[in-house]
């Protein structure tokens, strides 16, 4: 076999999938100003079929983002706002009891929750109880629902875009660990640059939605997904990976004074798969097809951040999950 054809496809592909990149970032600079970053990680997000966790203070335009997103990509959208009283069959559907035509039979049927859909926003995830909370999360986890014994899937791709408000703690139900585990990247979104912000002034505050047309089919975004799957990586890349989230547990032999004074608990081994996705993620919206270490470091923060939590000592003297991520990278230059 001709080694040069046999590549050409795999090629092609990586191709598209950095046009696709490039292309959501150019729709989104339509209507964000001065969040490259975040929409760079949301982007690595959707096109390896990843969760996100969105945290960011109000009025820095997380929902829009996600709405955005989904009229980019093309893909059908549900927005779930969390309230305390949001029970979890208002996510996964319910069961109804129904009449057939003639009206002398009836029967249970199946009507489907917000949930089936591609794109997820739960707004606000930390407003509503854990009950509700797990309902969603198993979800994201096994891609199904089970309501009544039987089990329905959803149609790939299918991913959640959750968001936080970090300043409000006044009845919320913050994240269990567990279940924060569970999203791919945490993205924080923080205040524009003031030059920025001064782009922001000058425009509308309800300005028209410009017309954005699709930048891949559903089945193009399925083998993006599968690409990243699929994706080659040398073992000196899984291995600095490894010593990054290994590095982080403080019962761990390779943890140094400064982890064992500052972190409880370390990132796991999921983490360690969801960063090595993440780097080859970001290896293709480059156009590379395999991941370098120095993208392992780009996407270390948003990966590891919400897996690390800091101890009592930490919290005292001002140091985040972020800053120990940070150290972590400094420390494995």
């Amino acid at each position: 076999m001709n080694t040069s054809s046999a590549l050409a496809p795999i090629e092609k592909t990586i191709d598209r999938f950095q046009e696709c990149y490039e292309a959501i970032q150019e729709n989104m600079a339509h209507v964000l100003v001065g969040q490259q970053e975040v929409v760079r990680l949301l982007s690595a997000g959707v096109m390896s079929g990843g969760h996100m966790l969105l945290i960011g203070v109000p009025g820095l335009a997380k929902t829009m983002m996600a709405k955005m997103m989904a009229r980019i990509l093309g893909w059908e959208f549900r927005r779930i706002q969390f309230t305390p009283d949001l029970m979890p069959a208002d996510i996964t559907g319910t069961e109804i009891l129904q009449s057939d035509e003639s009206g002398t039979r009836r029967e249970l049927v199946f009507r489907k929750g917000p949930v089936f859909a591609n794109l997820i926003l739960a707004d606000e995830i930390n407003r509503t109880p854990p009950k509700t909370q797990a309902a969603l999360l198993e979800a994201m986890q096994e891609h199904s629902v089970t309501v009544g014994g039987k089990t329905y899937c959803f149609d790939p791709p299918f991913v959640v875009i959750a968001t936080q408000n970090p300043i409000e703690q006044e009845g919320t139900y913050p994240l269990p660990e567990a279940q924060l585990d569970r999203f791919f990247l945490s993205i924080h979104v923080d205040y524009p640059p003031q030059k920025a912000e001064l782009d922001i002034a000058r425009r509308p505050a309800n300005p028209d939605t410009p017309d954005i047309e699709q930048v891949a089919s559903l089945d193009e975004f399925k083998g993006f997904i599968d690409i990243v799957d699929q994706m080659p990586v040398t073992d000196r890349v899984l291995a600095y990976a490894v010593s990054l989230t290994a590095g982080s547990r403080p019962g761990d032999p390779s943890a140094d004074a400064y982890i064992k004074k500052y972190v409880s608990w370390g990132a796991g081994p999921r983490a360690t798969q969801h960063l090595v996705a993440a780097a080859k993620t970001e290896a293709l919206m480059d156009g590379r097809p395999s991941p370098e270490v120095e993208d392992i470091r780009k996407m270390a923060v948003a990966v590891l951040r919400h897996r690390i939590i800091p101890s009592y000592t930490a919290l005292g003297d001002g140091i985040d999950a972020a800053a120990v991520v940070n150290y972590l990278l400094e420390a494995r230059n």
